[in-house]
């Protein structure tokens, strides 16, 4: 891709953390250039710098604070779409565009089962991304979507186990940051020395999407995984990086050691494609005793590593573990942007 003229990048949802997120590790992408900001009517018609009340722990990128917000109907100029839009508002807006012929990366729920939609974490199913090709909005466009922020996290650590031992079943336990849930997000005076046993429908999603997304392209879309996983879900007073304790019955025998030697010696398609947001280790097994840690760990591999530690026998099932990793980079933007970098080496984009 050296060489070629950066594609043009139109961020929607702009304004909100998601949208902050991918502004931010845009901002110096050497294969996108940020060409539009689309926002809600609240936001249109005003600069970026007005419209945005910036959130992330990092100073607004001064490329983007005279940008002009604009409505997703409007013309474009744009290639490609990295949807930011929250929750079912962005189906019928993500379709529409897809119709216009952009090409849509979305962060949000609303096409992740569509039967011909990738639901995309580019080290574990690399190959799901040739859906796009069977998807007919017309004017060649079409969406890609990405999972779940606790979901991806926990699939990135089950794939190299599918793939040497097998997995049946699956017992999952997250921590999750109270960026996950946006801004303004969760009261402070409900999360400060607390913790919150259920989040809205987190653990029907972390419960299915691994089946799609560990699953096997054939000619009607993608046949389920066959593993069962049972989630629960619980809030935590921590700002960034959603953590979880995770016991897997594998198909046959491992020690903790193969386990550990199998997560840390795993690479994948973004990695031999050398993709610009591939992390050089998808997984960092860390030894110590007390990691990994939110706080300590989420910005490896620039947010894009998820990191385990404590591998260890589990008497119920095979093994257990714990696992961190970004929910705003690995769990959504960076996802999205190393999706679409995935399609364009694959000549997809």
């Amino acid at each position: 891709m050296v060489g070629q003229t950066k594609r043009k990048v139109a961020i929607l949802g702009a304004t909100g953390m998601v949208g902050q997120r991918f502004l931010s590790l845009l901002q110096n992408h050497p294969w996108f250039e940020v060409t539009a900001l689309v926002a809600s009517e609240r936001s249109a018609g005003k600069t970026y710098g007005e419209a945005a009340r910036w959130v992330l722990n990092e100073p607004m990128p001064d490329k983007y604070r005279d940008m002009p917000v604009v409505l997703s109907d409007a013309a474009l100029d744009a290639d490609l779409c990295f949807s930011a839009i929250p929750g079912d508002l962005a189906g019928p807006v993500e379709s529409e565009l897809a119709k216009k012929g952009y090409k849509i990366f979305s962060n949000a729920k609303a096409h992740r089962w569509d039967r011909d939609v990738p639901l995309l974490v580019p080290e574990v199913n690399p190959d799901h991304a040739h859906l796009v090709k069977r998807q007919n909005h017309g004017s060649g466009g079409y969406i890609v979507t990405n999972g779940n922020c606790s979901t991806i996290v926990m699939v990135m650590t089950l794939k190299p186990l599918v793939d040497a031992f097998g997995v049946k079943r699956v017992f999952v336990s997250t921590y999750q940051a109270v960026s996950g849930a946006g801004y303004p997000g969760v009261p402070s005076i409900d999360i400060l020395g607390n913790v919150i046993p259920y989040i809205g429908s987190e653990e029907e999603k972390i419960e299915r999407e691994p089946l799609k997304m560990l699953g096997t392209l054939g000619p009607d879309g993608v046949a389920p995984a066959d593993l069962r996983v049972s989630a629960t879900a619980v809030r935590v007073p921590v700002e960034e990086g959603h953590s979880m304790a995770v016991s897997v019955e594998l198909g046959r025998a491992a020690t903790p050691e193969e386990v550990a030697r199998t997560m840390r010696e795993w690479r994948s398609r973004p990695q031999h494609l050398k993709l610009p947001s591939a992390p050089e280790r998808p997984l960092e097994v860390l030894s110590e005793t007390n990691r990994p840690q939110p706080r300590k760990d989420w910005r490896r591999g620039n947010g894009m590593s998820v990191n385990v530690g404590r591998i260890r026998p589990d008497p119920l099932f095979t093994v257990k573990y714990f696992a961190s990793g970004s929910n705003t980079v690995r769990g959504a933007a960076g996802s999205n942007i190393l999706g679409a970098e995935l399609l364009l080496a694959e000549g997809l984009l």
